[in-house]
């Protein structure tokens, strides 16, 4: 007898959304996502003038303030993906767009109003819980629902709609709110509490999914051993820990340059801070297809070697040339000084794509472990958002913006030493067989892990 239809094994063609790598149930979730990154990048940029000149504060106190709210965020980014695992992501999203949005309205409406320098700091800083929450939990719930064959595209979906918000949309929609509407920045930083918020609604009633409304772990005991040993192994081996660094110096000047960037093109080069906050979107704007572009050509030529070149070196010769190129215009008088300026800004964002291999550095350090591994490699990015700030806030007084700018260069040359460390763990490459699976890449782990280790996370004692 003929088979029925259904089992003829005959699937039916994908649809647009298939083909795209985006998966279907979480599509308004994307969405919202990206509505939530615009609203909190609305205020990256805007933050530290608005404070300047609005409220007294000096670079070096900005400077604090958001190194405090990075402290918060390094915090929530690392423990986001444990969080999701016990208590479900679509709570997680909901505690962040709650945490945000209360503590928001606090600081805007009571701390900003009242000038009250310690509610300053406590809403701001509280807030800094927040997005790493929303986020990161919706990054947990894609990889709990996607299809396995199409994750590596779901999960760079993630990153295109996080990276569109945060900051290069959100730049775009301060500039527009100044510059075309002519809203004050306070009023501004109404509409990126908005925004926030919107996209916080957008999920919680557009997403019907029900994987993510509920635990993804029966063994809680589970999801604090891999944190665990995420921490153990920072502190344990030396090649995870440089690479969490170099992760680090990745976005360092991307949060650093938020602080004093408005204030240098304001009062050093007389540009408008629309001007700057054009920059940045062009940056992001480059950044994103970049992203996808050195995913691939560190498969073809090295991680390692992409890394290096493609991303940190290309990054220390274009954070010079932010400030070089338009210091030099200006004082010659040419009148397409701020063009160059967005032309090397371009560049500037095309290398932060080059640190992409970096990840897959990441996980082939602990092949057997990559929840650990990348936990490790996350706190590099929360990291980041506290550490800029907070040399800015240390060094300003003493280096000026050209000091600051040079070192942020120095650091992409250390991470560029770093990442040249960080070879011998991909296929194909520096004498491991292209055939060799992630796990047995070599003869001894890359990570350098015990079997006492080994043992500890083996699904077995999950």
């Amino acid at each position: 007898m003929p088979r029925p239809a259904k089992d003829s094994g005959r699937l039916p063609a994908p649809g647009v959304l298939d083909r795209l790598g985006l998966p279907r149930p979480l599509i308004w979730g994307f969405i919202g996502l990206t509505l939530f990154m615009i609203g909190d990048g609305v205020e990256t940029n805007i933050l530290s003038p608005f404070l300047h000149t609005g409220h007294g504060f000096s670079i070096p106190m900005v400077g604090t303030l958001v190194t405090i709210y990075g402290v918060a965020v390094a915090i929530a980014a690392f423990f986001s993906a444990a969080l999701s695992d016990l208590w479900g992501p679509r709570k997680v999203m909901m505690i962040g767009a709650g945490i945000w949005v209360f503590f928001g309205v606090a600081f805007l409406a009571v701390a900003l109003t009242t000038s009250n320098v310690t509610l300053i700091f406590l809403t701001y800083g509280l807030r800094g819980f927040g997005y790493p929450f929303f986020a990161y939990g919706f990054l947990v719930w894609i990889t709990a629902t996607a299809d396995a064959k199409r994750m590596a595209s779901a999960i760079g979906w993630f990153y295109v709609a996080f990276t569109s918000g945060l900051p290069t949309l959100g730049a775009l929609v301060a500039t527009t709110s100044l510059d075309v509407f002519h809203l004050s920045m306070y009023e501004t930083l109404w509409v990126s509490l908005g925004l926030v918020l919107l996209g916080a609604i957008v999920v919680m009633v557009g997403v019907k999914e029900r994987t993510g409304r509920a635990p993804l772990v029966d063994n809680p005991e589970q999801v604090f051993q891999v944190l665990t040993f995420g921490l153990k192994l920072l502190v344990t081996r030396p090649k995870v820990l440089m690479v969490m660094l170099t992760r680090m110096i990745n976005s360092i000047p991307t949060y650093g340059m938020a602080i004093f960037f408005p204030v240098l093109f304001t009062e050093h080069f007389h540009w408008s801070i629309g001007r700057f906050l054009i920059l940045t979107t062009v940056i992001y704007a480059v950044n994103i297809p970049f992203n996808l572009f050195f995913g691939e050509l560190g498969d073809r030529i090295g991680w390692s070697r992409t890394v290096v070149w493609c991303g940190a070196v290309v990054c220390a010769i274009s954070m010079l040339g932010l400030y070089v190129v338009p210091e030099y215009a200006i004082s010659h008088g040419w009148p397409f000084a701020y063009g160059l300026t967005l032309l090397v800004g371009a560049v500037f964002g095309i290398g932060l794509a080059g640190f992409v291999p970096l990840s897959a550095i990441a996980v082939s350090l602990a092949p057997k472990q990559p929840g650990a591994a990348m936990s490790s490699y996350n706190l590099g990015i929360g990291a980041a958002v506290f550490a800029g700030p907070l040399l800015v806030a240390m060094l300003y007084d003493s280096l000026g913006a050209q000091g600051l700018v040079i070192l942020f260069a120095l650091l992409y040359l250390v991470a560029a030493a770093m990442a040249a460390v960080l070879r011998g763990t991909q296929p194909g490459f520096d004498g491991i067989p292209a055939d060799t699976s992630a796990e047995t890449a070599t003869a001894d782990d890359p990570a350098g892990l015990s079997a006492a280790d080994h043992a500890e996370l083996s699904p077995a004692n999950r």
